[in-house]
């Protein structure tokens, strides 16, 4: 409860989101991101609007497998994308980042009512909505075009000036091309 108090007590103090976020019930994914970025970022995870998607990303998270995932897809002005744990982990061949997914299967789509603002964490897929598996993105900006088409994971609470500094793509589609920031720790705080 201290935690969550302090946090809610040093994003008042923050700027860097545009909208009132609290740190509601869910568990919180916390990431360190590694590269031109450096720092934590905790994100509220939302359990109560996909709870499917928030405990397989719970899963994924304490085995360790995002640990040294790449942001493989980032477009300025839009989004920042990592979770390819299969095909985007940092050192190896990252051709096909953004492809993959993990053993776990994939998961029925949630939409909900919540929208893509600042700072919301949703699910990437590919064309079948029913195909998110442990990739997701986190918004820069406001995406509306998004709502009722991809399941919202969470908020972002703390550490967005971390995620706004993420380097951005150079690549076609925003596709980070060379030395990629990295998720070097993910770990969840119940």
């Amino acid at each position: 409860m201290l935690r969550k108090a302090l946090i809610l007590a040093a994003f008042a103090a923050s700027p860097a989101l545009a909208q009132d976020v609290v740190d509601g019930p869910g568990p919180n994914l916390v990431i360190e991101i590694a590269g031109v970025a450096n720092g934590t970022v905790v994100i509220d995870m939302a359990d109560h609007k996909a709870p499917k998607h928030v405990a397989q990303i719970v899963e994924l998270a304490k085995s360790g497998a995002y640990d040294g995932v790449v942001f493989h897809r980032v477009i300025d002005g839009f989004m920042a994308q990592t979770g390819d744990v299969s095909n985007g982990k940092a050192g190896g061949d990252l051709s096909m980042a953004g492809t993959g997914g993990s053993t776990l299967p994939d998961l029925p789509a949630e939409f909900s009512d919540l929208a893509f603002a600042r700072g919301v964490v949703g699910m990437a897929r590919a064309a079948d909505p029913d195909s998110a598996n442990s990739q997701f993105f986190i918004m820069f900006d406001q995406g509306d075009f998004l709502n009722g088409q991809y399941t919202v994971v969470g908020q972002v609470i703390s550490g967005m000036e971390i995620v706004d500094a993420i380097k951005r793509g150079d690549g076609a589609n925003g596709e980070v091309t060379s030395e990629p920031d990295v998720m070097a720790k993910v770990t969840v705080q119940e």
